[in-house]
């Protein structure tokens, strides 16, 4: 795949509207944070409905910032949730931006 460039296709309006549904809300309730040094990577309790809205996440995040990739780790017997959110060269700083927005 060509790089994609990164970029939200939402305007900032759009991204404080819509954070509760898209990755700054879902991150809020993470318990932890590791730098990545093409993302990060957050773990999460489980709670009910929790795989279910990350996936919702990651299927609005799809069509706004394609450039994102996505991987989900699930401990099993009932351990944690993992998402790690990842892109090219800048993708951190980007991420970071988003949380102000």
């Amino acid at each position: 795949m060509a790089d994609l460039p990164i970029t939200c296709e939402l305007s900032p309006g759009e991204i404080g509207h819509r954070r509760h549904a898209l990755l700054p809300g879902l991150v809020q309730n993470a318990v932890k944070r590791e730098d990545l040094p093409d993302g990060f990577r957050w773990r999460f309790e489980p709670k009910p409905d929790l795989l279910s809205r990350i996936a919702a996440v990651i299927e609005a995040e799809r069509s706004c910032c394609r450039f994102l990739r996505f991987r989900l780790d699930v401990e099993p017997g009932a351990g944690s949730v993992w998402l790690e959110v990842t892109g090219p060269e800048g993708t951190p700083a980007f991420l970071l931006g988003l949380a102000q927005v």
